[in-house]
């Protein structure tokens, strides 16, 4: 189908999507038992933006800095900061402190929480899956006791963890495609002409924590599958008119109408900006499939819909999968998808989709996925995550459903979806609101920075569904 016609698909969706009936940081029933699973998605913004200079080696070093040497950085940080005397802290030192403190942060929002299953966006790597910077960081953060008041007071100290079972994957971002796909008439000039947005090889890249058994041997990725091989897609055309404000922004030798990709370009390129991983999971003698992905921004545009039809397929593919669609392809040349009428699954990533939203159409890969009757319909309903945070701060874009949002440019962007068949009893969103714990976590006066700084966390939130067995 045309993306323009989309809108058509989405009113005959037999999707409800209600706001939550009452606030609390979780919705959870009365029962306790145990055989309970937490399975936890978290883009920790572990990837510095518009950063010449960014580079995987330079994470190496973030997370290979000992739990001593650690502490030392932080506290000649302090003293610089009393002190007010920027003479104490060399340039390397600060950069080197602040990166601690925010990887601190994540680990104690980690540690406070909990997680059984744990999928981490934006966790760099070598772009192949080294499992080098998520093997650093259980050793050197998450294996130390962390600050729930952040590093100002460490009043709160909070329980180590230890995940025996961990992956890290493949990634097309800052993979250079040798195509001129932002069409500035240089190859390989930018970030935009790697087969996903990145400044290196593994910059974006996603990692998996489990204390379950993770079935490697069935692990499925789809680094390599292109986007024309989705059905009824077609190539993205240049859509500003003139009048528009970015009609001078089309570059030189096109114009209106034209197609964005040449022939060849769209021939090969690729449908996931990172990629899309299918890893089975043993827990209590059940496979449960973990479905990872993390889907290009439907933003950035400026004379094309690219981004956004991209985040659109990108998203949507997990709706073609869970079907088993026989056009799939995996990186190991296998087609078909996942007999989602039978075997059990958790959709995990930041999916930049919000279906509460209804701007630019970028609602409308997510809520198609959400509507599929193959998933847990507890999600749009009464189990919808929230939480106390989100809906006390600025609600800058004006959600419908404030209290839903996952991060701090006002969008429900993250996301843990169940199988139609599995027994969800909660789900929430840890957002900590002024006087709950660990509020500091995510705005710590002592920066004197807006709450959606990456200096204090993140500025996603972690977002957790629970499932009993």
């Amino acid at each position: 189908m045309k993306f323009s016609k989309l809108k058509l698909t989405l009113l005959s969706s037999p999707i409800l999507l209600l706001p939550p009936i009452f606030l609390t940081s979780c919705q959870k029933n009365n029962l306790k038992e145990t055989n309970e699973v937490t399975v936890s998605t978290f883009n920790v913004s572990f990837a510095v933006d518009n950063d010449k200079n960014e580079t995987y080696d330079r994470w190496v070093k973030f997370f290979s800095f000992t739990n001593e040497e650690q502490n030392t950085l932080i506290e000649k940080y302090k003293s610089a900061s009393d002190k007010n005397d920027a003479s104490l802290l060399t340039k390397e030192e600060k950069e080197n402190a602040e990166r601690i403190i925010q990887i601190r942060n994540i680990a104690a929002i980690i540690q406070y929480k909990r997680p059984d299953i744990l999928l981490l966006n934006e966790f760099n790597n070598d772009g192949n899956g080294s499992k080098e910077t998520i093997e650093l960081f259980q050793k050197n953060y998450l294996s130390f006791s962390q600050s729930l008041n952040s590093f100002s007071d460490t009043s709160i100290m909070l329980e180590p963890i230890f995940y025996p079972f961990y992956d890290s994957f493949a990634t097309n971002t800052g993979l250079e495609s040798n195509m001129d796909l932002d069409n500035d008439g240089i190859i390989n000039s930018s970030p935009n002409d790697a087969y996903g947005f990145g400044y290196y090889h593994g910059h974006y890249a996603f990692a998996l924590l489990s204390k379950y058994e993770l079935i490697s041997k069935e692990k499925r990725t789809f680094q390599n599958f292109l986007i024309k091989d989705m059905p009824n897609i077609e190539i993205p055309k240049i859509t500003v008119k003139e009048g528009d404000p970015n009609f001078d922004k089309i570059p030189q030798g096109m114009k209106t109408g034209d197609n964005w990709y040449s022939d060849e370009e769209w021939n090969r390129l690729r449908l996931s900006s990172k990629n899309h991983v299918d890893i089975p999971v043993k827990i209590n003698n059940e496979k449960i499939h973990l479905l990872l992905s993390h889907p290009t921004p439907p933003a950035f545009d400026i004379v094309t819909k690219a981004n956004l039809i991209r985040n659109y397929y990108e998203v949507i593919f997990w709706k073609y999968y869970i079907e088993n669609a026989s056009f799939i392809y995996d990186d190991n040349g296998s087609y078909g998808g996942l007999d989602g009428k039978n075997e059990k699954f958790v959709i995990l990533g930041d999916l930049n989709s919000d279906p509460f939203t209804k701007n630019e159409d970028s609602h409308i890969g997510i809520s198609e996925l959400l509507s599929s009757q193959l998933i847990n319909q507890k999600i749009n309903k009464e189990f919808v995550p929230t939480s106390i945070g989100a809906a006390i701060e600025k609600n800058s874009n004006n959600h419908p459903f404030f209290e839903s949002r996952t991060s701090t440019f006002g969008k429900r962007a993250d996301y843990s979806i169940p199988s139609h068949n599995s027994n969800l009893i909660e789900t929430g969103v840890y957002w900590a609101g002024v006087n709950e714990q660990g509020r500091k976590l995510f705005n710590d006066v002592w920066f004197n920075k807006e709450v959606s700084s990456k200096t204090v966390s993140s500025d996603h939130r972690y977002v957790w569904s629970k499932i009993r067995f």
